[in-house]
């Protein structure tokens, strides 16, 4: 009787622990690569512009990065 009881008590904590620790599903998300837009002239200041370039190159969409001011492409990897 007592190596049942232990066998529950013990269960029934990992069990908890568990349901703790929120070791469900886990998820995970996708990395984003960048790349200097090709296209892209002159100093980036409207990052809706630069996305607009890097679609049409064939990306996901851009934003405007750095102290120059450059285009970014970016996309899922």
């Amino acid at each position: 009787m007592k190596l049942s009881m232990r066998l529950i008590s013990a269960t029934l904590l990992l069990f908890m622990i568990f349901v703790a620790t929120g070791m469900g599903p886990v998820t995970v998300e996708a990395r984003t690569c960048e790349s200097k837009s090709h296209r892209f002239k002159g100093t980036c200041v409207s990052s809706t512009n630069c996305g607009n370039v890097c679609h049409n190159e064939g990306f996901g969409g851009g934003k405007c990065r750095g102290f120059r001011r450059r285009c970014y492409c970016t996309r899922h990897c």
